[in-house]
């Protein structure tokens, strides 16, 4: 921490050093050149003829004794001391008999030093609030500043990002043409009496490009881009983001035709009254200005408004009324297709094995945003970098993959035999049940390798990407999730805490199909209301229960019957197939990792 500090401040602590060392000087010479003696003393060596030399500055003598004297116990041969006020008319006379040489020099004036001296902390003083205010003002915080606009400009002519750059996102890029077309002609539409939307709102996931897709719209039609964020505009002043906000719009128009994005404008826009504790003034004033400034400007100056955000439920309804942010776009997670152009995007400049099948990576990935599938190839760059490896094969992609999935691999656990027994049927089961069952996921790979997030995983990909989830598909689903807990019981007679997780998803996906997917025997044709959480306590606490006290403790038993049934159906297939079992969790013990094709093999099963 202080090395930290020194480096950047390094300047102040140079000069506190200077003025230290000017300081100590000051006083080594004041005080160590030469010893203090008293007038008597200084004549009676004179009397004794032991002076050799002396100097007269002013008032001050300073001498040297021939011989070493002794004053106050202490020895010396230099010395000083000071004429009386009243002066001694029989010094000189006494000097000259003794043959002391004596110098004289001129009184000097030591006002000036004494004046720097105490000035010099008071200089440092200034000195570090001028070099803070010129920090701040270089982080665009300056005192002078806090109003101002905070977005960020790009120049299209220097940095231009276009559709090309943005793979995937086609129905987004199909929605965000027109935007083109208005702001590189708009008397096209104005001409037929249309009106392009004042206000645009990008709504996914996190990386899965919102900020890229604005920076392309802004690039293929050469227009100026504000970038910003919604906290830019926070400020511990009331008032401050209000005025940004005004001056941000004032900017546009001087740059118009041009593109305003507003980045996570949750941040600002959460619903006005919402929870217990009140609204945020700073908060609300700056959203009334931001809705005032989009109802404020006209169509003719050419200026899109767009923001992003992936919480569209928490947003004030003020924000997507018509004339504002009323058209929404929703930007999903890549498909297959989208995700196999975005591999190719990124493994442009990369050097890959002949071994690696980005159509089969791809299908491997299912759920992975655009900055996931960057973040894994640039881990997997990683590794084969660390291994001294000319280009990048499957195996680095696949530990790239498990990396982001289960965490990194917990290299210092130390686990006991039973305990990786333990977690070896508890996969085993896993894998088994997906096996055997028709509607299930196919297996890819099971592990028993410890990492950060799971002492063990068994991954499973589907052949093609699902929409619409039967509820056949969803019974096999918790069979699986359940044969971890089956082989527990089966095996060794007891239950761990390593299927904690496995039963928490399972419990919330047998909630979701009694509540909300009409999937159970009592309430098959209703939805009695959403199993998640609501974002705000007051909502919470002010939305009651759509169904009574009764229905509720029926829905409890419903889940717990749906629960039970998908366990019933997990240890009828590992009672049936227990040689199997036994097979691949010694597999496992052996390797640690089993790939799919050796599961369905132990299996019996030919796929």
């Amino acid at each position: 921490m202080i090395k930290k500090y020194v480096q950047q401040n390094r300047q102040l602590v140079v000069l506190l050093a200077v003025f230290l060392f000017l300081l100590g000087w000051s006083y080594l010479a004041q005080y160590t050149s030469s010893t203090a003696i008293s007038y008597s003393e200084f004549l009676a060596q004179v009397d004794k003829g032991n002076v050799e030399q002396i100097t007269v500055k002013g008032e001050n003598i300073h001498g040297r004794l021939n011989t070493p004297a002794t004053f106050n116990d202490a020895s010396y041969t230099s010395f000083s001391t000071y004429l009386p006020s009243f002066g001694d008319p029989e010094l000189m006379s006494k000097l000259k008999q003794q043959g002391v040489q004596v110098n004289t020099e001129p009184k000097s004036d030591r006002i000036l030093w004494y004046i720097v001296i105490s000035l010099l902390p008071l200089l440092l003083i200034f000195w570090l609030i001028f070099m803070q205010y010129k920090r701040m003002q270089g982080q665009g915080g300056g005192l002078f500043s806090i109003g101002q606009n905070q977005a960020r400009q790009y120049d299209h002519s220097q940095e231009k990002t276009t559709f090309d750059d943005v793979a995937g996102a086609q129905e987004a890029k199909i929605e965000l043409q027109e935007v083109v077309d208005y702001l590189t002609d708009p008397d096209k539409i104005q001409d037929m009496g249309g009106k392009i939307p004042k206000g645009i709102m990008l709504v996914g996931p996190p990386g899965t490009g919102k900020t890229l897709l604005a920076r392309a719209v802004a690039g293929e039609a050469g227009v100026a881009f504000f970038n910003i964020t919604g906290s830019d505009f926070m400020e511990m002043f009331v008032g401050v983001g209000a005025k940004r906000v005004r001056n941000l719009f004032q900017d546009a128009r001087k740059n118009a035709p041009c593109i305003i994005f507003i980045d996570e404008i949750d941040a600002i826009g959460r619903r006005r009254g919402a929870g217990l504790g009140g609204g945020h003034d700073e908060r609300e004033q700056t959203l009334n200005q931001l809705l005032s400034e989009l109802d404020g400007f006209e169509a003719h100056e050419n200026i899109i408004v767009m923001c992003a955000t992936n919480r569209p439920d928490i947003l004030d309804p003020a924000l997507s009324r018509p004339g504002r942010f009323d058209r929404r776009i929703i930007v999903e997670l890549p498909s297959t297709q989208d995700r196999l152009e975005l591999l190719h995007l990124y493994t442009r400049e990369k050097q890959l094995d002949d071994e690696v099948d980005l159509d089969r990576l791809a299908r491997e990935t299912q759920g992975f945003s655009g900055a996931d599938l960057e973040n894994m190839l640039n881990e997997a760059t990683l590794l084969a970098a660390r291994e001294d490896r000319g280009s990048i094969s499957h195996a680095e992609i696949e530990a790239a993959r498990d990396k982001i999935l289960m965490g990194l691999k917990r290299h210092g656990l130390v686990m006991t035999e039973g305990e990786k027994r333990m977690v070896a049927y508890h996969e085993a089961g896993h894998s088994l049940v997906g096996a055997f069952l028709p509607n299930a996921d196919p297996v890819y790979k099971v592990s028993i390798v410890p990492r950060s997030q799971s002492m063990g995983a068994t991954q499973q990909f589907p052949e093609q990407e699902r929409y619409i989830y039967p509820r056949e598909y969803l019974q096999d689903k918790l069979a699986v999730m359940m044969g971890g807990r089956c082989a527990e019981s089966l095996v060794f007679d007891t239950a761990t805490s390593g299927a904690a997780n496995d039963l928490q998803q399972a419990t919330k996906m047998a909630r979701k199909m009694v509540l909300e997917w009409g999937m159970s025997g009592q309430f098959e044709h209703m939805a009695l209301g959403s199993a998640g959480e609501q974002v705000f306590l007051g909502e919470e606490l002010g939305k009651g229960k759509e169904y009574s006290e009764a229905t509720s403790q029926a829905v409890d038993k419903e889940v717990e019957t749906i629960l039970r049934d998908a366990f019933d159906r997990a240890r009828d297939i590992l009672s049936r197939h227990r040689s199997a079992l036994d097979d691949l969790a010694q597999s496992l013990l052996d390797h640690e990792e089993v790939a799919g094709e050796k599961v369905y093999s132990i299996a019996g099963i030919s796929r």
